[in-house]
């Protein structure tokens, strides 16, 4: 297992294979700081290699997910770069497309990511729920692109909230900064199971992590590839690297072990 650093702004712990990874800035609604962005993409891609982990359970302190980017902080460094004489356009260009690259690392890292949600969940808050593999929220979570209404753009978490809930709501949320509930967020396909309150969400965490561990790590980490490779491909091209993939995974130990265990109905070693 990868040893991890410690962090200014994310509190991580590490527990049977589950990391448990808690945006830490309660006082701000756990509003994405460039440190705390900054901090996660260290995480997840110092994590892009790691093979032993089942899943990791991102969540916000303090009874919120997250509120979005720190609206403060941005208009402190746009303070900066206004008297710095710099050049304001393509450090504003740079200090987005680093939300992107969050994004895309959390996206990709090969290990399940389950987004436990709650509280305030706007902005870069949503677009972090759009790439968790399962997201699970309480029924009076607050979600909405606010971006529009501060006279900006959902740019870098634009693509995935597309393909999170497709094109027809993502307009229509994004050009309208409605907002949802939990009820509303699970209707549009943005989180996959609503809860009543905290002791349920913590039930639906557990019942999710046990499905989890009943999956081969390998075989789920391959399948995630397999899956995010789809979008835009040829259909053709999809379907030969599927059967590559799968003879793959048949003459792999985890193969052996899982039809082994089928047959002489017991748990697979990795299920135990």
């Amino acid at each position: 297992m990868i040893a991890l650093p410690s962090y200014t702004t994310l509190l991580t712990e590490l527990d049977a294979g589950v990391l448990r990874v808690t945006m830490n800035r309660p006082e701000r609604r756990n509003a994405l700081s460039p440190e705390m962005v900054d901090e996660l993409v260290a995480l997840f891609t110092l994590l892009s290699a790691e093979r032993e982990l089942r899943a990791i359970v991102l969540r916000g302190a303090g009874g919120n997910f997250c509120a979005g980017a720190d609206v403060k902080g941005m208009q402190s460094a746009g303070a900066s770069r206004s008297t710095s004489g710099g050049d304001a356009k393509q450090a504003v260009a740079r200090g987005n497309r680093r939300f992107g690259d969050l994004m895309s690392a959390v996206n990709d890292v090969p290990v399940p990511v389950v987004a436990v949600v709650e509280g305030a969940v706007m902005g870069g808050g949503f677009g972090l729920v759009c790439v968790a593999d399962v997201a699970l929220a309480v029924r009076d979570a607050r979600f909405g692109l606010p971006e529009t209404g501060l006279g900006l753009i959902p740019a870098q978490i634009a693509p995935f909230v597309v393909q999170r809930v497709g094109l027809s709501q993502a307009r229509r949320l994004m050009l309208t900064g409605a907002r949802l509930d939990g009820a509303e967020a699970a209707r549009v396909g943005l989180v996959h199971e609503v809860c009543d309150d905290a002791a349920a969400l913590e039930a639906a965490l557990a019942g999710t992590l046990t499905q989890i561990r009943r999956c081969a790590p390998l075989a789920n980490s391959a399948t995630k590839r397999l899956v995010l490779s789809v979008p835009g491909r040829p259909l053709a091209t999809v379907l030969d690297e599927a059967a590559q993939v799968f003879a793959d995974a048949s003459l792999g130990d985890e193969a052996r072990e899982g039809t082994l265990a089928f047959v002489e109905k017991r748990l697979p070693k990795w299920a135990q």
